[in-house]
């Protein structure tokens, strides 16, 4: 029988004997535990690469581009991202083939996965110009045609959709009318859908994202403001949609470029019908951008805002959300 030999030096058995202690002492680095929440990042009207009739100067188209940039490291950084969602108008101007190359590049150099939708710069206007430089809206036959191209350069199925979160229902609307008169509107067909998920979904805390804010949840800060083009359309039927669907609590949208520091940007005219706070996301195309956060934990949802300019938290932005509390036997419209 083999048995074990002891060192002959006793000076060497106590070094590995305590070496064997010291060993069992090390704690074990287990994986750690998940935040406890699902982070999503918003970013609103990223206008790619950069709006070139609104910042005519080199040196100013410059550093909003260098801020766009620095904007991919500092979200990079964020290691609890669970996925960042785009709220259109990725396009610069006019949704050109060359400003989809751009945006599918800037958009691959995040490691989150994306979400996008449409916005009106994606899809309403021609590739062309008029002879004063000005866009033009294209007819029922162009506006389909740039919807395929967002899809295509996406890797998208469908350019609405739903997913489930925990309890939550994340509803992802995109801007599709090929005949609207108004620039944030959403077809039938789409609203239709939509009233099929809700009434599928009767009890689940209900978050929308589009494009587009409801109407009335912004002060009167400027003539845009609240007027049919700078809210999501059909007004009345997304009211009844709402009405009839109270598991809905959060609107988060884009589109009116509303900075952080505007007063109304979180306030409490952004509650719309008593009940449906509209969380506003201001553009990208500038050289101090924002971006919002939510944070959906099992109870409630907190907005964070961060200054990427300065690298910090506007602490005064912060605020809370408790889910709704939703009587199933509620009628859907």
């Amino acid at each position: 029988m083999h048995r074990f030999a002891y060192p002959r030096k006793p000076h060497i058995f106590a070094a590995l004997l305590f070496l064997c202690l010291c060993l069992l002492a090390v704690p074990s680095f287990a994986s750690p535990a998940p935040p406890g929440y699902h982070r999503i990042v918003l970013l609103s009207d990223p206008h790619l690469p950069v709006r070139a009739a609104k910042a005519a100067d080199q040196s100013r188209q410059n550093k909003i581009i260098a801020a766009k940039s620095k904007l991919v490291d500092d979200i990079n950084a964020w290691e609890d991202v669970g996925e960042i969602v785009v709220l259109g108008d990725i396009a610069a101007s006019r949704g050109t083939t060359d400003e989809y190359a751009y945006a599918a590049g800037y958009f691959a150099k995040f490691n989150a996965p994306r979400v996008f939708i449409t916005g009106n710069h994606d899809y309403i206007y021609r590739d062309e110009p008029n002879e004063n430089g000005r866009s033009v809206r294209g007819d029922a036959r162009s506006r389909r045609d740039k919807l395929q191209r967002f899809k295509k350069t996406f890797g998208l199925p469908e350019l609405h959709h739903t997913q489930k979160i925990g309890a939550y229902l994340l509803v992802f609307l995109s801007l599709d009318s090929p005949d609207s008169p108004h620039l944030a509107a959403i077809s039938g067909r789409q609203l239709d859908w939509l009233k099929e998920e809700l009434k599928k979904n009767p009890s689940a805390p209900t978050i929308i994202f589009c494009h587009a804010p409801l109407a009335g949840t912004l002060a009167q800060y400027n003539k845009s403001v609240n007027t049919p083009n700078y809210i999501a359309q059909p007004e009345q039927k997304l009211a009844e949609i709402i009405a009839g669907n109270p598991q809905i609590f959060l609107w988060v949208s884009g589109h009116t470029h509303t900075p952080a520091d505007n007063p109304s940007f979180a306030s409490a005219v952004n509650l719309y019908a008593g009940r449906v706070t509209n969380i506003h996301n201001t553009d990208l195309d500038r050289e101090v951008i924002w971006t919002n956060s939510l944070y959906l934990y099992a109870d409630k949802v907190i907005v964070k805002t961060f200054n990427h300019k300065k690298g910090v938290w506007v602490d005064e932005l912060e605020r809370a959300f408790p889910l709704p509390q939703v009587n199933n036997n509620s009628g859907n419209m």
